[in-house]
């Protein structure tokens, strides 16, 4: 049995269960400590926002898409970094504006490695 994760905290927000599973395989690869969510809300009912390092969201999902839920997080908790994923790169001329903090974009299929190196960036820029 391996050890627990130690590392910061970082939650996933995907509706499709096999990226978001894979994701979270992939952090908990790197000793990041994982909680998976299928909807936005989910994660901001949660109470968990004020703990995490770091957010992966999926850009297009039901109810709250990936643009609401990064507003509402900076709302919540104002430089918390987010990391957007999508696969209708489009879709991207709706990002919002949040003054400097910009979030990183990754079009599906994605980098493994290149998403583990803007995790661990975005994580040495808001410590927890």
């Amino acid at each position: 049995m391996s050890e627990p994760a130690t590392g910061p905290l970082v939650a996933v927000v995907d509706d499709d269960q096999s990226i978001l599973r894979s994701v979270e395989q992939l952090l908990e690869s790197a000793d990041y400590r994982v909680r998976v969510f299928t909807l936005g809300a989910s994660l901001l009912e949660s109470g968990s926002v004020s703990e995490i390092a770091c957010v992966i969201s999926d850009v297009d999902m039901p109810g709250m898409d990936g643009f609401e839920l990064l507003r509402l997080v900076h709302a919540a908790c104002p430089g918390l970094p987010m990391i957007l994923i999508t696969a209708y790169p489009e879709t991207l001329q709706r990002l919002p504006l949040l003054g400097a903090s910009r979030p990183r974009v990754f079009t599906k299929p994605f980098d493994g490695q290149e998403l583990l190196a803007a995790v661990a960036d975005a994580v040495r820029s808001f410590p927890r």
